[in-house]
């Protein structure tokens, strides 16, 4: 363990010129703990539990979720690049990152929904590779230091080529299909007053044609 320990007392070193992570030696066995951020980059909406409350701290300590209290269910579009900051231990899943997540935002959709991506940035791209459900994120942070510049953690959908839909609620479904209409009736917009301004052209030439002499 000599070695992992050696990690993260050079980890801790270096983590003070970025700011928000923090880490500890636990145990002999080389367990510790830290700090990850995730950003989100959520496209479709979040089912999340209609007309409750905020959790509040008694809630946190007594560990209520305020999701179980009521059946009514809602969806929103979480903001676009959020992130958010989880204290997590070296042993601790990707499964169980996605899970505790979800839990924070009260989101009720089924975790398998979604996937953690680690995004490098590697001869000038930026590049997103899924993490398996086993990886350990915090171990991931540990080896590549605490420069969100060499690693960061992305939380999006899970593409799996196929959508499976019975994996979402009948809200949700209804949800999809009232953007999918929306979405429809836009481009059927922006098709129409793409070919009504070329009408408008060829119309135009066709009169200073017809009015020159032959």
């Amino acid at each position: 363990m000599a070695p992992i320990r050696a990690s993260v007392v050079h980890y801790l070193e270096r983590q003070s010129d970025h700011g928000g992570y923090t880490s500890h030696v636990q145990s002999e066995d080389g367990t510790y703990t830290g700090f990850i951020k995730v950003h989100l980059k959520l496209r479709r909406p979040v089912t999340v539990p209609a007309g409750i409350r905020p959790q509040s701290i008694y809630d946190a300590i007594k560990e209520v979720n305020p999701a179980a209290t009521t059946d009514k269910r809602t969806s929103f579009y979480l903001p676009l690049d959020a992130i958010k900051q989880l204290h997590i231990s070296s042993t601790t899943t990707v499964s169980e990152v996605i899970q505790g997540l979800l839990k924070k935002f009260m989101v009720v959709d089924n975790p398998q929904k979604f996937a953690l991506f680690k995004r490098i940035h590697k001869d000038g791209q930026v590049l997103f590779q899924k993490l398996s459900i086993a990886d350990c994120p915090l171990h991931l942070r540990l080896l590549a230091g605490p420069d969100t510049d060499v690693l960061s953690f992305v939380l999006k959908e899970n593409e799996t080529g196929e959508v499976e839909w019975d994996a979402f609620s009948i809200p949700e479904l209804q949800n999809f299909l009232t953007i999918l209409e929306k979405e429809e009736q836009d481009k059927i917009q922006q098709v129409q007053k793409k070919y009504n301004k070329f009408r408008q052209k060829l119309e135009e030439a066709l009169r200073e044609s017809q009015g020159k002499p032959g």
